[in-house]
This record gives structure tokens, sequence and C-alpha cells, in this order.
């Protein structure tokens, strides 16, 4: 047994690696099933370190995380696919954690983290995007059930995901923010029906989502009734974190891949897009440190509004890098040869051509929040500005224009 470090201490690294060792000394990954193996971890707490024992964690700092990862993926163990659930590991997950029961939290957290059910969220809808607390999807209550009968569009993975993140309006008598209840849906209940979206890859990585008096049991509700928005704002504070907060090695994600390219191919030089190249790769490394003081500041609770930031520079560089990409290349860039849906829509910035990546970048200003919508969040929450002008916050959801 290593030496466990005291309750008001964190454990140092050598004492996270030792802790990782002793827990593969009786789990063999090489003869454990993925599932079994998965399982395994998550109940010995070294699932999401930083979350509470007996939910996949151990209470420690959220820097330990990556040790704990590194050590795991050395050994050659089997990961959780974090691309495939990354709804439920960035957003699902810490809003169950922090607004949850007991009951949902033992039910929900373990097989969304191993993969067993892959979780959507069901939050825009045609009328409300960008303004998502005006969102016209009613749920009524039903005895000890809800009703939920409504749409909802641009669903990443719905047509993959067993439950659902669900945003409802339960009173619309009250202004639009007071009137909206946080639930989890059940993706495989009766009048739940799921259309595919084709997108400007080719692909149908998102949907669009009907739901017809949808019954969904009280005891999936995430906190008090009209209570939502306030439960939402974790999840989109979570959200944006997860997409623009990712922890990266130096020379990471889309900027590592255009640099790979300038080192290999040296016939696509010119002084012109050597200067633009440093510049892009300098920013990059300034989102990546920054993110990882995001990171640092999160260990000491949830996040906050400066998570905006983080997901509106993602969004920028990826675009202006994408772009590059294609400059560099010329006309070898313009290929795009993924059309034909071989492979499951993913979002995979490192592993798929040029074309894609450049078309699936224009996405990344509008996902998890347009970039106008993170700049009022910035200017407001971050630098303290005077707030933008608006008209309907106080006016009861049902007279508002339609």
């Amino acid at each position: 047994m290593p030496p466990e470090a005291r309750r008001d201490q964190p454990p140092d690294p050598s004492q996270v690696r030792a802790r990782v060792k002793e827990f593969l000394a009786t789990h063999d990954p090489t003869r454990l099933s993925r599932l079994e193996f998965l399982r395994a971890r998550f109940d010995a707490g070294l699932a999401w370190v930083h979350y509470p024992e007996g939910l996949g964690g151990l209470g420690w700092p959220r820097a330990r995380q990556p040790v704990v990862d590194a050590a795991f993926a050395e050994a050659g163990a089997p990961d959780n696919d974090p691309r495939r659930i990354g709804i439920g590991l960035g957003m699902a997950a810490p809003t169950i954690l922090a607004h949850g029961t007991d009951e949902q939290k033992q039910r929900f957290l373990r097989p969304l983290w191993t993969g067993e059910e892959v979780w959507c969220q069901l939050f825009s809808e045609p009328g409300a995007g960008s303004d998502l607390a005006a969102l016209a999807t009613r749920a009524a209550g039903d005895g000890d059930d809800w009703l939920v009968t409504g749409q909802k569009v641009w669903t990443s993975i719905a047509h993959e995901a067993r439950w659902a993140i669900l945003l409802a309006r339960t009173d619309p008598e009250v202004p639009k923010h007071q009137g909206i209840t946080y639930f989890i849906c059940d993706m495989t209940a009766p009048g739940v029906e799921v259309r595919p979206l084709r997108q400007l890859t080719g692909e149908a990585e998102f949907n669009e989502v009907f739901l017809t008096d949808v019954r969904i049991p009280d005891a999936h509700r995430l906190g008090e009734v009209g209570d939502g928005w306030r439960v939402a704002r974790t999840t989109l504070m979570n959200e944006r974190v997860a997409i623009g907060g990712a922890a990266l090695p130096r020379e990471g994600g889309m900027i590592g891949v255009v640099a790979g390219t300038w080192r290999e191919r040296p016939g696509l030089r010119t002084p012109a897009l050597h200067d633009a190249l440093l510049r892009l790769w300098v920013r990059a490394e300034v989102a990546r440190l920054t993110g990882e003081r995001l990171r640092q500041q999160l260990a000491a609770g949830q996040p906050g509004p400066e998570g905006s930031a983080a997901k509106l520079t993602f969004a920028r560089l990826n675009q202006e890098i994408s772009g590059f990409e294609l400059e560099l290349l010329g006309s070898d860039g313009l290929r795009h040869d993924e059309w034909t849906m071989r492979r499951p829509p993913q979002v995979d910035f490192t592993g798929r051509s040029p074309g894609y990546r450049y078309l699936r970048a224009k996405g990344n200003s509008i996902e998890g929040g347009t970039s106008e919508v993170l700049r009022n969040i910035i200017a407001e929450r971050v630098l303290g500005l005077p707030a933008e002008p608006r008209s309907d916050t106080n006016v009861v959801w049902k007279d508002l224009p339609k």
C-alpha cells in the first residue's frame, strides 16, 4: 500500500502513480474485459479523481487527473473513449454532481463514465438558439410524472444517446428565465423521435429531436421546479470549458497538425506563410497556457464566465488555423474525401482530412454558445462593462413575440 497523503494535503505525483500501480496489480487489463476494467477503475476512485469517494473519485485535486490518465495509458489500459461520450463527461456529469440527488448520482454517473450509456443535450430549439431562455418546449405535470412536448435541434449524438439533459418550460406565466425546469430524458421513451441533419462536412453528426407527450418521472428532475435556468448555467459553463479548455501538450491540437506539415513538406514554404504560421503558433501557445491557468482555477470550484473566453478563443483559432492549412497545401487542401460516411460521425480535428477540418471548424463559433453571445458574457461578467439593453427580461414568457 503506498503512503497516503493527509486529507488536508493532496498526494504528490509519485503517490498517484503508486495508487494506479497498486490497482493494476489486481486488475490486469489484458485479462479483464474492457467494461469490467472500466467499472473497477471507477469503483476504485480512479475515474475522475476530483469527484467524491463513491462516485468515481477520491476527492483529489483536478490537477492529478492527467497523472492518473498517463499512468493507465503507459500500462496499455483501455480508456473510456472520451470523444464518444464527451457530452456526458463534460456537461451531464458535472451538472448531476452539482444538482442531482444521491439516487441520481448513484444511478447515472458510473455508466456515464464507463461509456455504457451515451448522453446528449436537448437545449437548443428552432426559435431558441442563442436566446436559449426563450425555449418553448413544454412540460406539464401529470401525477408523479411530466409530459413533455416540443422540438429540439442541433442535438449532437442524439442518434446514439441513451439519456439526454433536457430543458423544458413548466410555467409560461412568468418571465422566460424563471419558468424553466431541468430534466433527465430517456431517449428510448415513447414519443421521442430523432431525425438526422446533414451538415457541411457531409456527415450527420447532429439531429433534430421531436418530443410528443414524452413521459418523464419527477425522480428524473434535476433541481427545483422553475429553477432550470440556474441548473443550466452549470451545464453551459462546463460545456464551454470542455470545448475550449481541454488539456493539450505544447503544439497539441490543430496547430501541431499544421506545424507537422510545415516541417515535412519544405517545398510549401514561403516567407509570408512562415510569418503567418509563427503568429498562429504563438497565439495557440498563449491559448494553451491560458487554458492551463483556467483548469487550475477550476480546482477551487465550479467554472465561471472565464470559460467563455477559452471557448471563444478556441473557435477563432481553429477557423484561422484550418484556413491557413488550406492555403499552405494549395489544391491538395481542397480535397475532402469523406462524403461517403465511411466512418462513424465524430468531431476529430487531428485524425481527419484538411478539408474536413476546414469545414467542421465553421461550427465552432456556433456550438456551445455563439461567439456573439460569449463576447457579451465576457464583457458583462468578466470585464464588468454595462449590460446590453434588454427589453424582454421581465416580460411574462407567454406575452413575448413568437
